[in-house]
């Protein structure tokens, strides 16, 4: 390229809503890159939306741009390129003659604009954020980015000479450290091409020997070696290089073209991934391009910089892009930092052929073509290692596959897949995919913690008591068994889907057989762990989208009265989530069988009902839920892991636990001794060494069992166990609870006025001042929701809507316990403010009382946080004045509960409280309003 020159600055503006034409003169100014929205351009957008945040100056339709341009006499006939980075479908024009039209979603636009003789120039540009030829995905989603109309990223006039060199690609050969070259050399019959390649980053300060060559017009393939010092890209180890082609042709007929590659190789080998032969192990996250301070992804590398490597410092090392691509300059900080990235089609929906019902070869043709565009594009970055067809894709198994097929035939530097979650409850491998995307083989063959209602069975973090004993080995290659193969899914039949944010019914084949994967699998969109909002960060959103829908929340959370609660949501809801996502990353971990995870996020998702399920919010700034520090004990390439069945131990019972490392570090471990101990605050009760050798090149080390007897105590004691690797920052901890042997929940109940209902007796007792437990039974009530332990799926709004419409039992929807824990009915079962895993074998046995009609002053013991959405006021145990006595009340089996420690230490601190002159609640209810409660 000879020169550019940029068009950034004030261009004039027409906004356009109803596509009637330009009309003159323009009306306003803009300043580019940016978005009209950004700008503040158009109508006041006054809707208040709940399920996504709200443009404030949303535009759809044309905007028209611009501008004189000044193209200098040594420019004069010069050929021209118009680069637009980032923008929707364009349309140009030069002194009122028309260019031509481009609609790339995920590429820059380059209209070509021919030799423009020298003066001032009048460049026209129609930006239109409609009728696109396919949906769009997450690139034009309310949910995500919006569908923002403008240009972003760089704007700009490209000039180059005669001879010039077009769609240069770099083919990374690290066995042999070299690099095989292919372009176009354009423009000359008789050219030399010099190359040269210089370490950029990483450290390693290496260059390579330069050459030369001779070059005519055509395709140019050459090999480049790099040297023996030359150093490899991963993960681990960014090292980067900068390759410079210099094209001499003649007079004003050189092109100097530069390319920052990698030299790795990024492989299938066996059911892990390889970097230049190591296993690693994808710790993934999903993005949407979500950016709520602008509402649209930035295009400077110091920006993605920030982005990625927060994520990095969580532990990430890999960005699944759901159905959409990120700019240049994210590839170029993945490259930087190590991150392993993974664009997607703009797509989600059914892929047809010809004969289908809906087929749309248009919209095919063109997403097959953006496929193309983006490995032209983007191709060159190490960091570009996987591309994905789609998002859940429904269709033609042969058409994916000759898709697949394609792009493998242009481009082998990656790995590609079908899509992710292609099919879901009848998910197929096709023979072109090289990795395998989704969340389950088979109905119950799952390998992911978590599910929504309507995509049930649920998952061992939702259903199963806690541990650390799960893992997904065996539903990724389960021993041979008779296939049971699922009703819904008949030969030929259709089953219904969560399709989208809707429900849909789809045709569904049957598999003929137990589907056994042979590539390595990733687990999809795991975790989706919601917490309540915090309304603190609504004076964040000080660009154009505005989060409507937090203060909305937020009021309708002050009228229910626990406006003041609203912080304490917050906090017990994200570290009941945190929790929760420590249970389902390590079961990746310790699944044996499994290639990696894409979480479901490490940050908030600002629309799809709002699904606040980060330990970041939007912005990727910390919740101050969890560290990053500690959260990678967890989600790291080195992972301790500690196998025991249960968290909950009478006196002297004998605790063990197997101990293993997931070690995906590039720096091979020799030996590895284990200290372990197990503590009451500072004070050590047990502990000890193991030793264990690490075979090389097996990313599992089993470190041998840890063994003890539980200590005698006479209360409730939590210990921590904890797990480290000597001389590394490996470590690993877990709350486990300790109970006394003596606890008999039939003795401590023997001396309390215990009832199931509001009965005769129960009320003669309130009459002479008497305290009572009312104990109610499960069964019996109407006016409460349903316990559970697990917080909610990602958004209840959503999945409330999606399980109606598929006539499926809707999620229960709340987000975990906020406790009173200095309250003396607790004394005795001593607890965290939020849940922990005592209160787990208590609140499956439970309901939680709706106490929206109840006064106001009423607070629960322990409170059951509802969702955002409806907002119950729910206590599983409260307290109250009734007649000239004391009352406290729960739901719970408690015949159920009293066959676990936790349970019945629970009793016994209830009775206790019950019998003692401590009981004495604040808050008075009427008979009346205490057996609407209990009826």
């Amino acid at each position: 390229m000879l020169t550019r020159i940029g068009l950034e600055g004030t261009w004039e503006l027409q906004l356009d809503a109803n596509k009637e034409g330009l009309r003159q003169p323009f009306g306003d100014t803009m300043t580019l890159p940016g978005t009209t929205s950004h700008a503040r351009k158009g109508k006041v957008n006054e809707l208040v939306e709940t399920g996504a945040l709200t443009d404030e100056y949303r535009f759809e339709g044309y905007a028209w741009f611009s501008r004189e341009v000044d193209i200098p006499e040594a420019l004069d006939g010069v050929a021209c390129t118009l680069y637009l980075e980032r923008t929707r479908a364009t349309t140009v024009w030069v002194d009122g003659r028309e260019i031509g039209t481009q609609n790339s979603l995920c590429t820059p636009h380059l209209h070509e604009l021919g030799g423009l003789t020298s003066g001032k120039r009048r460049l026209t540009i129609r930006v239109d954020n409609t009728d696109y030829p396919t949906k769009g995905g997450h690139m034009t989603s309310r949910d995500t980015q919006t569908n923002w109309n403008g240009i972003t990223g760089r704007i700009e006039l490209q000039f180059h000479g005669a001879a010039y060199m077009h769609d240069v690609q770099v083919y990374p050969e690290p066995q042999d450290k070299s690099v095989t070259i292919r372009a176009q050399v354009i423009g000359t019959q008789e050219g030399s091409l010099s190359v040269s390649a210089t370490s950029v980053h990483g450290g390693s300060g290496h260059s390579a020997e330069p050459v030369s060559c001779a070059v005519k017009e055509g395709e140019f393939v050459a090999r480049y070696e790099l040297g023996e010092d030359a150093k490899l890209w991963s993960d681990s180890e960014p090292h980067l290089y900068r390759l410079t082609l210099r094209l001499a042709g003649g007079d004003r007929q050189e092109d100097t073209y530069e390319t920052v590659f990698g030299l790795r190789e990024f492989k299938a080998d066996g059911d892990k991934f390889a970097i230049n032969g190591k296993k690693t192990f994808l710790r993934g996250k999903h993005d949407g391009l979500i950016f709520p301070r602008t509402g649209f992804a930035p295009t400077t590398v110091e920006e993605w910089l920030d982005v990625l490597g927060t994520a990095k410092s969580y532990g990430i090392n890999h960005y699944r892009f759901h159905t959409c691509c990120p700019p240049e300059a994210a590839f170029t900080a993945a490259d930087m930092l190590g991150i392993f990235m993974e664009p997607e089609l703009p797509f989600w929906g059914t892929i047809t052929e010809e004969g289908d019902e809906k087929h749309n070869q248009a919209e095919q043709d063109y997403l097959i073509e953006e496929g193309f565009r983006i490995l032209r594009t983007f191709g060159n970055h190490p960091s570009f290692v996987m591309m994905s067809l789609g998002n859940e894709l429904w269709g033609s198994k042969s058409t994916l596959n000759r898709i697949l097929k394609a792009y493998k035939a242009y481009d082998d530097r990656r790995l590609y897949t079908q899509g992710s979650n292609n099919f879901q409850f009848v998910p197929v491998i096709l023979e072109e995919e090289d990795f395998f995307t989704g969340v389950r083989f088979s109905r119950d063959r799952l390998f992911r913690g978590s599910y929504a209602m309507c995509d049930a069975p649920l998952g061992h973090v939702q259903t199963d008591r806690p541990g650390t004993m799960k893992d997904y080995d065996e539903q990724i290659v389960p021993a041979l068994k008779p296939l049971d193969t699922d009703e819904a899914a008949t030969e030929g039949g259709t089953i219904q889907i969560q399709y989208g944010t809707e429900a849909r019914t789809v045709k569904a084949d049957a598999a003929g057989e137990e589907l056994i994967p042979n590539l390595p699998v990733v687990s999809h969109e795991i975790g989706q762990y919601a917490m309540y909002p915090r309304f603190g960060e609504i004076e964040k959103y000080t660009g154009p989208l505005k989060a409507r829908n937090f203060e909305t929340f937020r009021d309708r959370l002050e009228a229910k009265g626990m406006g003041h609660l609203a912080d304490r949501f917050f906090e017990s809801s994200g570290q009941l989530a945190v929790a929760c996502y420590k249970e389902e990353l390590e079961a990746a971990f310790r699944s044996k069988r499994l290639a990696g995870f894409q979480l479901l996020d490490l940050q908030d998702f600002s629309g799809q009902g709002t699904a606040l399920v980060g330990i970041l919010d939007a912005f990727m700034d910390s919740k101050g839920l969890i560290s990053p520090e500690e959260w990678r004990s967890f989600c790291s390439d080195a992972v301790l892991l500690g196998r025991f069945e249960k968290y909950n131990y009478v006196a002297g019972e004998p605790f063990s636990a197997a101990v293993e490392l997931a070690y995906f570090r590039p720096s091979p471990l020799r030996g590895v001794q284990l200290t372990w101990s197990l503590a009451v605050g500072q004070r050590v009760i047990a502990g000890g060494q193991l030793e264990a050798a690490a075979e090389e090149g097996l990313p599992y080390i089993g470190l041998g069992e840890i063994a003890c007897d539980m200590p005698d105590v006479t209360e409730m004691t939590n210990v921590v166990l904890t797990l480290a690797i000597a001389g590394t920052d490996i470590a690993k901890s877990y709350d486990l609870w300790i109970y006394p042997k003596s606890v008999d929940a039939d003795a401590d109940l023997a001396g309390v006025h215990l009832f199931h209902s509001l009965s005769a007796e129960a009320l003669a007792l309130l009459e002479r001042g008497e305290n009572v437990l009312i104990m109610a039974k499960t069964d019996d009530l109407s006016h409460t929701i349903e316990g559970t332990y697990c917080t909610d799926f990602w958004c209840y709004p959503m999945f409330r809507s999606i399980s109606e419409s598929m006539n499926k039992p809707v999620p229960v929807g709340t987000l975990g316990f906020l406790i009173d824990n200095a309250h003396p009915a607790l004394a005795q079962f001593p607890s965290e403010a939020h849940s922990t895993y005592p209160w787990w074998s208590i609140v499956m046995r439970s309901r939680s009382f709706i106490l929206d009609d109840m006064p106001r002053e009423l607070q629960p013991i322990v409170q059951t946080i509802d969702n955002f959405d409806r907002n119950h006021k729910l206590g599983l145990l409260f307290e109250c004045r009734v007649l000239n006595g004391s009352a406290v009340v729960c739901a719970l089996d408690a015949d159920g509960a009293a066959q676990t420690p936790e349970g019945r230490q629970f009793l016994r601190s209830l009775a206790r409280y019950v019998r003692s002159e401590q009981c004495q609640p604040s808050v008075r209810l009427e008979v009346t309003e205490l057996r609407r409660l209990l009826g």
